[in-house]
């Protein structure tokens, strides 16, 4: 694995240089994470694609103060996957990531060969309570957030690195994470994506249920829904070797790369 900054945006390769004959996915954490929340998808999926896993401006090793719209995150993205020149690229999120590929997708439509969509939806509503607890009492938020997001089958242990992680984000920065998602909705949109996109679900999400996925499915022509059984929302890291299988097929089912 490499580490790199490009773009003044801290990434991890699974593989440098990228190979020219594999495509290239780009993995977005979610709100308040960074590129260590995808290490299982970087390290199991170089055998069939260049893995690249960033932090978003303000989340790990990546430098600002966070941004609160989904295009502006997407903006970001493009503009590093420009410099990097990777080849086939497929833009993978979780969550807020999911919302900044659906932007990316419907920003360039003929820039990218696919895109991958974990629990995430059209429209991300945030419970008014969870900005209350950001902003009045961000420590209890960071203690308990992780574990609210896991499913009840899911060990503890799972978690415990990301956990660590995300506890060093900053409280402004995660506000505005979610106040991009609480702006976005492109429900209408959907259609306008006419590209293969894989869309994952958890059995046990209750953030972005899986009748979130069920409407994505619906609105873009084409795309496969996969359900990660005994998982939550926060499926790569409780349920890798799942996610990690059912994005290997996908690639390999997809002609156009």
């Amino acid at each position: 694995m490499t580490h790199l900054t490009l773009n003044a945006i801290s990434l991890d390769a699974g593989q440098w240089p990228l190979k020219a004959d594999r495509p290239t996915i780009f993995f977005i954490h979610g709100s308040g994470n960074n590129r260590l929340f995808w290490t299982n998808q970087l390290k199991a999926l170089t055998d069939v694609a260049n893995t690249v896993a960033i932090d978003l401006p303000g989340h790990g090793s990546s430098p600002g103060l966070g941004m609160d719209t989904v295009n502006d995150y997407a903006r970001v993205v493009e503009a590093l996957i420009e410099t990097m020149q990777a080849p086939m690229p497929v833009p993978c999120g979780l969550s807020l990531g999911g919302a900044i590929a659906i932007q990316m997708l419907l920003n360039r439509k003929t820039t990218y060969h696919a895109g991958i969509l974990i629990n995430t939806g059209a429209r991300l509503k945030v419970m008014p309570e969870i900005f209350n607890m950001i902003k009045h009492d961000y420590s209890a938020y960071a203690e308990t957030s992780h574990k609210m997001a896991a499913s009840p089958h899911t060990d503890p242990g799972r978690l415990q690195a990301i956990a660590a992680e995300a506890k060093k984000c900053p409280a402004q920065v995660v506000y505005k994470d979610f106040s991009a998602c609480n702006a976005f909705d492109v429900m209408g949109h959907l259609e306008e994506i006419a590209l293969p996109v894989l869309v994952l679900s958890a059995e046990d999400d209750l953030l972005t249920p899986p009748k979130y996925a069920q409407f994505l499915c619906k609105g873009i022509a084409g795309s496969k829904n996969v359900q990660i059984p005994r998982a939550g929302h926060l499926s790569p890291v409780e349920q890798p070797d799942a996610v990690n299988q059912a994005i290997r097929e996908f690639l390999k089912a997809t002609p156009q790369i």
